[in-house]
């Protein structure tokens, strides 16, 4: 088993209101080499929680999110730095539309799969609950 770190990303569209909608999961597992993002917007949701909310910037914040945990050489700078790093970078804290919440941890042996169930269980509506 291996141990690991992450953040749920979260949409806060009024920072004074404190409210917010979580939006994705990052996952950082040392020993295993690995750093990821697995998010999932719905659009209805975020349209009814705050209707002046461009989704499309909240998106391409996740995007560029992905593409420093890939390691994407066109965003320079910290996507070139090592895992840790990146995660470091990731997981402070912003006054943006998109934050980062507290890190937690745990064990895997299979950090993508954590990564997968973290995103069903924090994220994504529990099954049978109606958008």
């Amino acid at each position: 088993m291996n141990p690991y770190q992450y953040a749920v990303l979260r949409c806060v569209p009024r920072v004074e209101r404190e409210e917010f909608l979580n939006v994705g999961v990052v996952v950082y597992c040392q020993r295993a080499d690995f750093l990821d993002v697995a998010w999932d917007v719905s659009r209805e949701r975020l349209a009814s929680f705050a209707p002046s909310l461009d989704v499309d910037t909240v998106c391409a914040g996740l995007e560029f999110v992905a593409g420093v945990c890939r390691g994407d050489a066109a965003l320079g700078g910290v996507a070139a730095d090592d895992l840790g790093t990146r995660f470091g970078f990731l997981k402070a804290p912003r006054s943006t539309v998109l934050q980062p919440g507290p890190v937690h941890g745990g064990l895997t042996a299979d950090p993508a799969a954590t990564l997968a169930d973290l995103l069903a269980r924090l994220v994504r509506l529990p099954h049978g609950m109606q958008e």
